[in-house]
This record gives C-alpha cells, sequence and structure tokens, in this order.
C-alpha cells in the first residue's frame, strides 16, 4: 500500500510538472531570445538619426563609436554598395530591405536583424546587426535549471508527504491486523484504538465490537459447560451412595474409588470452563501423580490378566500441569488401551525427565493400532468413542510448553508420547 500511494503521488505530481514545467521551459526560450532580438534592434535604430542626416563622415564616426563600446556589430549599407562599420555580407535580408522594409531573419549561427532608413531619397540606407545563438539562449540554461530544482523539490516534498500519510495509515492497520492476530491467539483484552480516517475507524469499531462478542460467546460457552457438568453430580451422588452400601470388598474399593476419578474429573471439567486460558496453568510432581494413577489402573490390569511394565523416574520430577489436569491426562491414556485392546493386552508406562524441564511420558501397547492417523484431533476416533481422550492430552500437553505424538511400535502396536514442559527458575 504505501509503495502504491507514493507510486500514484509521483505519477500525478510528475504529470502536473510536465503540464506546467515544460510551457514554461518553452516561454523562458522565447522570452529569451525575444529580450536579445528587441535588445539589438534598440541598438540599430539609435543610428537611424545619423543615417537620416546624410552625412558620411559624422556617419562613419557613429558607427565606428558604437561598435567600439561593444554589444552587438552594427553594418550600414549604403546605396551606392559601400558598407560601414563591421564586415557583413549584402545578405537577402538586407537587399530586401533596400525597398523600404525593416525585417527580422533567421541566419546561420543566429538572426540577423535590418533596418530601413529613407534619406534624402528612399531607401538611401541599410543599419544591419546580427544576435548570435548565444546571446538569443542567454540565462535560458540557468531559468531551466531553477525550474528543474523547483520542480524536484516539489516532486521530494510531495513524495515525503505522501510516505509520512502512507506510514500513519499503514502503522493504524498494522495496528488492528495485531490486534487480530492477539485475537485469535486468545488474549479477548485486545482492542483497536479509534483514529485515523473514518473508514478506519469503523474497521477498528467492528473489530472491537468483534472482540467483545467473542468474549461473551467464550464466558457463556463455558458457564453452560460448567453448568452441564455440575448436573452430573446428581447421578454421581447416587453411585457413591451405591458404591457405599456394597458389602465391604475389594470389588467395592474399586467402584468407589472410581467414583471418586469420576468426582475429581467433574470438578475440574467445571473448574477449566470457569477459568480464563490465560490462568497459570499450575504445576505437579508427575512422578507421583503417574505412579499413583498406573497402580489404580493396575488392579483393573490384574482383573484382566494384563502384564504392565513400569519405568518411572523417582520423584520428584516437576511438570507445567496441574495435578488435576495431568491426572486426567494419564487416565485417558490409560483408559485407551483398556477400552480399545483386547484383555492380556501388555503395556508399558515409561516416565522420563525431559531436556530443558519438564518430563516425558510413554504408553505403549500391544494392541492392534491406531486405526485412524489424525486420532490427536479433537472428535476423531474410528472407533465407537468421542475421540475426545487424547484431544484432551494434547491440549494439556500444548497449555505447557510440550506436544503429544502418535507412533506404531514394530509389533504394530499403538505409541503414544506425550512431553510436558516446566520452565526451570535461573
Amino acid at each position: 500500500m504505501r509503495r502504491r500511494l507514493l507510486v500514484l503521488v509521483g505519477s500525478m505530481v510528475s504529470l502536473a510538472l510536465v503540464a506546467f514545467v515544460v510551457p514554461l521551459a518553452v516561454l523562458a526560450l522565447m522570452l529569451a531570445g525575444d529580450r536579445a532580438t528587441a535588445d539589438a534592434l534598440v541598438r540599430a535604430q539609435s543610428l537611424v538619426p545619423v543615417v537620416s542626416a546624410g552625412s558620411p563622415a559624422a556617419l562613419g564616426l557613429a558607427v565606428q563609436q558604437a561598435n567600439s563600446s561593444g554589444g552587438y556589430p552594427l553594418t550600414v549599407f549604403l546605396s551606392d554598395g559601400s558598407a560601414l562599420g563591421a564586415p557583413a555580407e549584402r545578405s537577402d535580408a538586407v537587399r530586401l530591405a533596400f525597398t523600404g522594409r525593416s525585417l527580422t531573419a533567421q541566419a546561420d549561427g543566429g538572426r540577423e536583424i535590418v533596418v530601413a532608413v529613407t534619406g534624402p531619397s528612399a531607401g538611401a540606407a541599410v543599419i544591419r546587426t546580427f544576435v548570435t545563438d548565444a546571446e538569443l539562449t542567454r540565462g535560458v540554461r540557468r531559468a531551466w535549471l531553477i525550474l528543474a530544482l523547483v520542480g524536484t523539490g516539489v516532486l521530494v516534498v510531495s513524495l515525503v508527504v505522501a510516505d509520512r500519510l502512507a506510514r500513519s495509515q499503514i502503522r493504524l492497520i498494522a495496528g488492528m491486523a495485531g490486534v487480530s492476530h492477539r485475537l485469535a491467539a486468545g488474549d479477548l483484552t485486545a482492542r483497536a484504538p479509534a483514529e485515523g480516517p473514518k473508514e478506519l475507524r469503523q474497521v477498528a469499531g467492528a473489530l472491537n465490537h468483534l472482540a467483545r462478542r467473542i468474549r461473551v460467546l467464550l464466558a457463556q460457552e463455558r458457564e453452560a459447560v460448567a453448568d452441564l457438568s455440575h448436573q452430573l453430580r446428581t447421578p454421581l451422588t447416587v453411585l457413591r451412595l451405591e458404591a457405599e452400601a456394597l458389602p465391604p470388598s475389594e470389588q467395592a474399593t474399586r467402584v468407589g474409588a472410581a467414583v471418586d476419578a469420576m468426582e475429581r474429573m467433574v470438578t475440574q471439567v467445571i473448574q477449566e470452563a470457569r477459568r480464563s486460558r490465560h490462568d497459570e496453568p499450575g504445576e505437579c510432581d508427575a512422578a507421583e501423580v503417574v505412579a499413583a494413577r498406573v497402580h489404580h489402573w493396575s488392579m483393573l490390569a490384574s482383573d484382566q490378566d494384563r502384564p504392565v511394565t513400569r519405568h518411572l523416574a523417582p520423584p520428584p520430577l516437576i511438570v507445567g500441569v496441574g495435578e488435576e489436569p495431568l491426572t486426567a491426562c494419564v487416565d485417558a491414556l490409560l483408559e485407551n488401551v483398556f477400552a480399545h485392546t483386547p484383555e492380556a493386552t501388555a503395556f508399558t508406562v515409561t516416565l522420563t525427565p525431559r531436556e530443558g524441564g519438564g518430563a516425558i511420558l510413554t504408553v505403549a501397547d500391544d494392541g492392534p493400532g491406531f486405526p485412524h492417523p489424525g486420532a490427536l484431533r479433537r472428535g476423531v476416533s474410528g472407533r465407537s468413542s468421542t475421540g475426545l481422550g487424547l484431544d484432551i492430552v494434547r491440549r494439556t500437553a500444548e497449555r505447557s510448553g510440550g506436544s503429544a505424538t502418535l507412533t506404531t511400535s514394530p509389533d504394530g502396536g499403538a505409541t503414544v508420547t506425550v512431553e510436558f514442559g516446566h520452565q526451570t527458575p535461573t
């Protein structure tokens, strides 16, 4: 936009300068020639009284004095064929002037001016002077240089003004673009200043209105999710009462633990829905959380004859994720293993430190692998599930500054590698 505006202004100013400067340059050339011609004519006419007097001695002296003072050369041609003053040929213009006609004619190297003088007899003499091309164009180059400098100055000033104007407009447009990028990144407090021309102020107002509307809609969505999640507490309460009514046994303990885990997940959903995405994600000891969740799921694995292999780093292993989100993440990974692999399928859980801070959690199984290559995308499953579990894992990892990847083991099983970030204090 800036370059186009400069090209447009430069083109318009250049056309205007051509329309005005070229005629002025031609006019300066014409005025210089007319001035020199007028000066030479006045010089020649100064001898008319002397020539008209008809005294050859006085005429010769007057012509000699006029030429000795410098200026345009003067020559007086007499009717008897003689000539006085500066040497000059008897040209066609001179011969025409003997008929009683004064005139100006172009000649080689300049302009010839002849004045017919009537003495005792018509056409008694002709006064001739010559103006060279240098005299006809004296001062023209300087005038053209001044016009060129003025034109260049006008062009430069117009380009500078156009550039300043373009910069101000581009700054406003770039500012609104930056606001849109901040909104896209989740900063719903970003607002565009209502500055500049009316059109840009309207665009800024529309962008700010959109930001406010997005914020309202997200708030409504969070509250709706929180309300729906809160409604799950009633059936969970019933399940808890039913679990507490069971006779004491290992199975009743597992049911109670499952109800507790469900309550924690519902509470996390409510808190997550009402929390701004710019809230601090928190941190926890991944070694303790992962070890606790693997131990919890190991009891169900024992019932299904699933071999479980653990390679867990010792605590502390701090990650930039809260305890509840990390618990939900580990549960989602292990639940996928139990839900999508046959019983007696072995799986391995590995937790190692991450270079630069954080941890790397790997869950691998000997099952049939992932049926869909894009299972990390929200809603993508390929099996009879919601497709949200692995998306929760991915978003939890990215919120901490990490990532999640899916691979297939050499035996065809599924492997999920999740990196949790954490900035080590310096």
